[in-house]
């Protein structure tokens, strides 16, 4: 049995912003342009940047529970609290 060919939307040759693409990909799916699709290769470069301080264990032991609670890592937890508490003191300095 043959397959039967899809009727799809031409592809732009090039989108005019990631607004006009992101509208196109919301309304067309990506498996009816496979034929279009190459493999590229292409190499990539993460650097993250962590820095380590000791914190009481029972204070510890609380963050990991509240964290917990909130279906959220530990350390983004305590991330999300330092950014509030520094953006109050910038605030608060202004």
């Amino acid at each position: 049995m043959a397959k039967s060919k899809v009727e799809r939307d031409s592809l732009p040759e090039e989108f005019k912003s990631i607004e006009e693409a992101a509208n196109f990909w919301d309304t067309h799916s990506l498996a009816d342009y496979e034929d279009l699709q190459t493999d590229i290769e292409f190499e990539v470069e993460l650097k993250s940047e962590k820095n380590y301080f000791a914190i009481e264990k029972e204070l510890s032991d609380s963050i990991d529970k509240l964290a917990h609670a909130k279906g959220i890592l530990p350390e983004t937890l305590v991330n999300l609290w330092l950014k509030e508490k520094i953006n109050e003191k910038l605030t608060e300095a202004v």
